[in-house]
């Protein structure tokens, strides 16, 4: 994709951690755009089949995480790791994988994939 090509708008269905919610599970729904992720921003956007898979999870994400100064570097803001799962995995893999400077987006619908032509 060449900068400067705007992205379809979608929402993403994500849960994020919320300290004023007590209990065993403290995140909350929370619907996320498009433009919430990518907008104003220099961003990497990479995509996966999916999260959990060996080479995924051995190569790919950790190979963005260990980089993550270099991209920085260069101007990049934000790196996206994006695959067809609900938010429920994406988290899970992300906090099992360790990954400290990569943001996960769960496109469980499959539509951002669809309209982005991937």
């Amino acid at each position: 994709m060449k900068p400067g090509i705007n992205v379809p708008n979608v929402t993403f269905k994500t849960r994020v951690r919320d300290e004023s919610i007590e209990g065993s599970n403290p995140f909350r729904w929370e619907d996320k755009t498009s433009e919430d992720f990518f907008k104003g921003k220099r961003v990497v956007l990479f995509s996966l089949p999916g999260a959990f898979t060996p080479t995924c999870s051995t190569y790919q994400l950790p190979g963005f995480e260990n980089n993550f100064a270099a991209f920085q570097e260069h101007g990049i803001d934000a790196i996206y790791c994006l695959s067809v799962n609900d938010s429920f995995v994406m988290n899970k893999w992300k906090e099992m994988q360790g990954v400290q400077n990569i943001d996960v987006i769960p496109d469980g619908s499959g539509e951002f994939t669809r309209r982005m032509g991937m």
